[in-house]
């Protein structure tokens, strides 16, 4: 059966901490919600699948460690992240995934649901360059089945988010 997205504008109190962010900073958002499968390979896949949008417009949010620092990628769920580029990034020389449950700690957030946005501990964050060739993308909005769009420039200035070509196709 296939999975009926909801569309639906944010308005007001309530939610996750990043549509409360959102919110909070005065931001022009759309919240996307979806039943979410937990069969499903690929959260990010998923996400794009039920909205009926291009898996170039859904980012994924990664956590990794560089240098011993964690730090965020935001990068197209189409693609994968590019360890080195972050690390160059950032001024870094070694990046490698971080313990997903330090992640979920460190964040606030559950894997699949880590969203840049309104974490619990704001972590340095690179954003993909590709973000910027699209008028609105969308972001975890702080749980599986739940997304928001909006536009990459209100995403970097939230985060401040450096912009760098750390994704590969």
């Amino acid at each position: 059966m296939p999975k009926k997205p909801k569309k639906q504008q944010q308005s007001g109190g309530g939610g996750t901490p990043a549509t409360v962010a959102l919110t909070t900073a005065g931001v022009d958002f759309t919240v996307h919600s979806y039943d979410h499968d937990p069969a499903h390979p690929s959260y990010g896949e998923e996400a794009a699948e039920a909205m009926g949008v291009s898996p170039d417009r859904v980012f994924k949010t990664l956590v990794a460690d560089v240098d011993g620092a964690l730090t965020v990628a935001v990068v197209p769920v189409a693609g994968s992240l590019d360890l080195k580029a972050l690390a160059t990034a950032v001024g870094g020389k070694r990046a490698a995934m971080a313990d997903p449950a330090l992640a979920e700690r460190t964040t606030g957030y559950v894997r699949g649901g880590i969203s840049p946005l309104g974490q619990r501990k704001r972590l340095p964050t690179v954003l993909d360059a590709s973000a910027s060739a699209h008028t609105t993308i969308c972001v975890s909005a702080g749980r599986r089945g739940l997304e928001v769009e909006l536009t990459p420039t209100a995403l970097a200035t939230l985060t401040n988010a450096t912009l760098a070509p750390i994704g590969r196709a």
